[in-house]
């Protein structure tokens, strides 16, 4: 933001920005609190939301948000499966910042150490994803993913690559008879039985796991590339590539995203002027995305910032990999499903299910637990 102001000052000279950093769990209860007492006047002019928290606040306090209709902002030039989180019967409440789209980031040494290379890992279904990890396994030793445990990450992950969700579009639950969620979690048992991926207990565990080399890589969203180059010793040693594919499942696809977040403008802003202020930087300058690109690392949803040199430099951590560029035309084929308003009761169930049926609990009857207690929740 502190850079936006930058951008933005250099043709509005007299433009200042107040920024107030508060952690995402606040700025949640925040909102609710303000919505429930309609002293909307404590608004910020513009705040920042996680992606999966969109349509369940829309719904839920709708007295909150602006809208951007007349922003004069083109949301083609983000992926829709992003700009989708915001959309609420047609009208667009969020502008995406920075982005979920999810990597397959591997230590290239280990894959060579087992006879592989990245490519071996691109473009390839699950099956033959565990085909390699077991292999890769028996040859050095390693697993090739790490999992916080009780966590569900990997499974939306896996769902959203192949175009689907834990809801249907008319928002009821989509879980007992979710084909494509079976095969998730089915996957996933494979996966820790045949110990390609081991679960940990914590998140500092997860990230210890592939810094201290206990497994070949991770996929997770790009967001975890600072964790990964924490380990600067390690340079050169990792590549990035796109995901596996969910088999079985037509129109199945090798991209999908966790996480990321979006701007909002409040309904107490001076509308006018935030709208200008986010079209001339978030959503308009490839100047702005190339310089909080080395310095913060966040990588940009607006699809014209992976045109730009910067986006296209080789990374010497990645092994000369132009990574940010390709990411960016990852995040342009992600699929886009609906998260629903009760995206977290949902995952929450689901991640209740995935560490029943790793315990050997009948997955059928797992899944439609989850999915009653949804629909509890819901009630």
């Amino acid at each position: 933001m502190k850079e936006a102001e930058k951008v933005y000052k250099k043709d509005h000279p007299d433009f200042t920005l107040e920024i107030i950093e508060t952690v995402w769990d606040d700025v949640q209860q925040k909102l609710t609190t303000l919505a429930q007492s309609q002293d909307f006047d404590q608004l910020p002019d513009i705040f920042l939301m996680q992606n999966m928290a969109g349509q369940k606040n829309i719904v839920n306090y709708p007295d909150i948000f602006g809208d951007f209709t007349d922003s004069g902002i083109d949301f083609s030039q983000f992926p829709e499966s992003v700009t989708n989180y915001f959309n609420y019967d047609g009208v667009q409440y969020g502008l995406p910042f920075d982005s979920g789209t999810a990597i397959g980031a591997w230590r290239t040494d280990f894959l060579e150490q087992a006879g592989y290379t990245i490519a071996d890992l691109t473009d390839v279904p699950w099956s033959r994803f565990i085909e390699i990890g077991k292999d890769v396994k028996s040859k050095i030793g390693k697993p090739m993913l790490s999992g916080q445990a009780g966590a569900s990450d990997l499974i939306m992950m896996m769902i959203q690559s192949a175009g689907s969700s834990l809801f249907n579009d008319d928002g009821t639950v989509h879980i007992s008879d979710n084909d494509v969620l079976h095969k998730a979690v089915g996957i996933y048992k494979q996966l820790v039985d045949e110990g390609i991926l081991i679960e940990v207990n914590s998140w500092d565990e997860y990230i210890g796991s592939f810094t201290g080399e206990q497994v070949v890589g991770t996929i997770q969203g790009v967001w975890i590339s600072g964790s990964i180059q924490t380990a600067t010793e390690q340079s050169g040693k990792w590549a990035v590539t796109n995901v596996p594919s969910v088999d079985g499942v037509p129109g199945a696809t090798n991209y999908t995203a966790n996480g990321g977040s979006s701007w909002v403008i409040s309904s107490n802003a001076n509308a006018e002027l935030a709208a200008d202020f986010l079209k001339s930087t978030f959503a308009g300058s490839t100047e702005f995305y190339d310089t909080i690109l080395p310095s913060s690392g966040a990588v940009a949803n607006w699809i014209p910032a992976g045109k730009s040199d910067v986006y296209n430099e080789p990374v010497e951590f990645y092994g000369g990999q132009a990574v940010y560029a390709d990411v960016v035309a990852f995040g342009a084929k992600v699929p886009s499903v609906n998260t629903g308003v009760y995206y977290y009761e949902g995952r929450d169930a689901v991640s209740a299910a995935i560490t029943q049926v790793v315990g050997g609990a009948d997955l059928a009857t797992a899944l439609k637990d989850a999915s009653d207690t949804t629909e509890f929740a819901m009630g």
